[in-house]
C-alpha cells in the first residue's frame, strides 16, 4: 500500500518519492502480543530492521528507511506499547530486544540484518546486539547517550512530557499540538506533520496519542541506562552517529568509544537536533548509506 495520510502541504521531491514507496502492514506474536511493523522491498534480500525511540513509531523512520527498498529487505517495527502495536501490563527492555529480532525473522530477511536505533530504540538496539549476537549483522546508534543521568530530573522529565493524557477535539487540532521530547530549534514542517498525523488514534470524542503511558511511568527512573551493562557485550559492528545539536555530546560520544573497545566511529550528524530525521533527514540518510557502503567493503577492527 501507499501511505493513506497525505502531507497537506507542499513538500520536495524526494519526500514525495519516499513516502509514495509501496509497503505492507504486518504483525508477528511475541510473548502474546501482537507487533505491528512497516516492510518494504522484496523479501529474501538482506536486510535492515529501524526501532524508532521511546513515545514515537515506525513511521517516524518511513521518509529513511523506505528509500532502501530496492537494495534491501526493510522492516520498522513498533515496540509494544508504541504505534499499532499491542500494549503490555508491563515492559521489559529485554522483551523489546525479543520483539526486534522477531520482526527480522518473520519480515522475510536473508541472514541477520542490520539494526538501526534512534534514542531510546538505540538502546534496545545495543541491548538486542549483546543478547541475540548470532540475529544481527550490525548496530547503527542514532543520538543515544548511553550515560547516566539524575534519577530524580530524568523522572520529573518523563512525568511532565508524557503523565498527562488529553483527548483533541480532531485530529488537525492534535496535529497543531505535537511536540517532541526533548524539543529541538529546527523541523522541517513537512515531515513533522506526517509523523504527528501518524502519531494518532481515533477514541469515543476524539483524537488521542497512540503510546501507552505506562511505559514512561515504568521507566521514571531514566531511560539513557537500559544499555549500559550491554555496551561492553557487543561484539558485531557499531557505528554510532551523534546528532551536533542532539544529547550525544562530545564526553559521552568518547565515553561510548572507549566502553566499545575503541573500534567504533562516531560521526556527527552537522546541525541536526536529537531528531535528526525531522530536522536533517537527507544528512542523515547519507550518513546511514555511506555507513553501509564501507561496511560491504571492509573488514571490522575487533577489540
Amino acid at each position: 500500500m501507499t501511505d493513506p495520510l497525505a502531507v497537506p502541504f507542499p513538500a520536495p521531491a524526494w519526500f514525495d518519492r519516499a513516502v509514495s514507496i509501496p509497503y505492507t502492514d504486518e504483525v508477528v506474536e511475541v510473548d502474546g502480543c501482537p507487533i505491528h511493523y512497516l516492510a518494504w522491498g522484496e523479501r529474501g534480500k538482506r536486510g535492515l530492521v529501524f526501532v524508532h525511540g521511546g513515545g514515537a513509531h515506525a513511521h517516524w523512520w518511513t521518509p529513511v528507511a523506505a528509500t532502501f527498498a530496492a537494495e534491501f529487505r526493510v522492516a520498522a517495527l513498533d515496540l509494544s506499547g508504541h504505534g499499532d502495536s499491542g500494549h503490555r501490563e508491563l515492559y521489559d527492555p529485554e522483551q523489546w530486544t525479543d520483539e526486534v529480532v522477531a520482526v527480522g525473522g518473520d519480515a522475510g530477511i536473508s541472514g541477520p540484518p542490520v539494526i538501526i536505533g534512534h534514542s531510546m530504540g538505540g538502546f534496545i538496539t545495543i541491548a538486542t546486539a549483546a543478547r541475540h549476537a548470532d540475529r544481527v549483522d550490525g548496530v547503527i546508534v542514532c543520538d543515544s547517550p548511553v550515560a547516566e543521568l539524575d534519577p530524580e530530573i530524568s523522572a520529573f522529565h518523563l512525568r511532565e512530557a508524557f503523565g498527562r493524557p488529553r483527548t483533541y477535539a480532531d485530529r488537525d487540532d492534535a496535529v497543531a499540538h505535537f511536540r517532541t521530547v526533548p524539543a529541538q530549534e529546527h523541523y522541517l514542517d513537512y515531515v513533522i506533520d506526517y509523523v504527528a498525523r501518524h502519531s494518532l488514534k481515533e477514541v469515543d470524542g476524539g483524537w488521542q496519542w497512540k503510546f501507552d503511558r505506562r511505559i514512561f511511568e515504568q521507566f521514571g527512573f531514566g531511560m539513557r541506562s537500559i544499555a549500559s551493562p550491554y555496551l561492553t557485550e557487543v561484539d558485531c559492528r557499531l557505528a554510532l552517529l551523534r546528532s551536533e545539536c542532539g544529547l550525544v555530546t562530545p564526553d559521552i560520544g568518547a565515553s561510548m568509544y572507549e566502553k566499545l573497545g575503541r573500534v567504533t566511529p562516531v560521526i556527527e550528524i552537522p546541525e541536526a537536533g536529537h531528531h535528526a530525521m525531522l530536522d536533517q533527514p537527507l544528512l542523515l540518510l547519507t550518513a546511514l548509506r555511506t555507513l553501509l557502503a564501507d561496511w560491504d567493503h571492509s573488514v571490522p577492527y575487533r577489540r
